[in-house]
């Protein structure tokens, strides 16, 4: 493309970060025909007015993402994931969904014989249970975040907090070896509380989210029973999750 101006290269940084959630030093370097330390002055100036979050090679974006730009984002990935936690779901009883798009694809696969109960504060999750062939949607209540596509507040942690299930299927803005966290308080608030009702807890993340941290604290690394990924189980990257998460698919 080219050496592009400082304004020129920004806007493009931008851009990319809302296509792709997030953007490598190298990668941006190389097209835009720049020194990595010049993307890296631009990234500290977008993160500097919050239009990105630095991490290490790089930025991901700041903030949350709509549902229609995460749902594009590694959209063959989240299927794949998707694919590995549907044999975790049980032909019957009840179980939570949160509302990322990784879990809007397992809900969209769910097939059952009447007796499976799907609680999930997604919005968007819960029309797609609906569509689901034996399957019972229920959604907590609470607050509609736009910026999620879901409910959050006080009335969705305290619905939960009468409920109690085996399995609670997430996913998450960021996860290290801690836990995972959000990108709002809000939603990390609902998701503690999911994680406080059910006494398993099934991660799906795509591999970029590994080792990275976002705004607010979530589910604890103990609490994590399953974490699924698009690597191959044995992929270096999971070496640190291996030795504290009993199940990682």
């Amino acid at each position: 493309m080219g050496s592009l101006a400082s304004e020129e290269r920004r806007n493009w940084l931008v851009a990319e970060l809302k296509t792709a959630d997030s953007v490598s030093l190298v990668g941006a370097a190389k097209a835009l025909g720049v020194s990595e330390m010049t993307v890296r002055r631009d990234l500290d100036v977008l993160e500097s007015v919050g239009l990105a979050r630095r991490v290490r090679g790089g930025a991901v974006t700041a903030g949350p993402m709509s549902f229609e730009n995460r749902d594009r984002s590694h959209a063959a990935e989240k299927r794949l994931i998707a694919e590995k936690l549907l044999p975790l779901v049980p032909s019957e009883g009840v179980i939570a969904m949160d509302s990322s798009t990784t879990m809007h694809r397992l809900a969209s696969m769910l097939t059952g014989s009447g007796r499976l109960t799907v609680v999930t504060n997604g919005l968007l999750t819960f029309e797609a249970l609906q569509r689901r062939p034996g399957v019972v949607a229920v959604l907590t209540g609470g607050t509609a975040d736009e910026r999620s596509d879901s409910l959050v507040g006080p009335v969705a942690s305290a619905t939960l907090e009468t409920m109690r299930f085996p399995l609670f299927f997430a996913s998450a803005a960021a996860i290290d070896e801690s836990g995972c966290s959000e990108d709002t308080f809000e939603e990390a608030e609902v998701k503690r509380a999911f994680s406080r009702a059910a006494s398993e807890v099934v991660v799906g993340v795509h591999s970029q989210k590994l080792g990275k941290e976002a705004t607010a604290s979530a589910v604890r690394t103990e609490d994590i029973a399953t974490l699924a990924t698009e690597l191959d189980p044995e992929s270096e990257q999971l070496g640190p999750y291996r030795a504290s998460i009993p199940n990682v698919v």
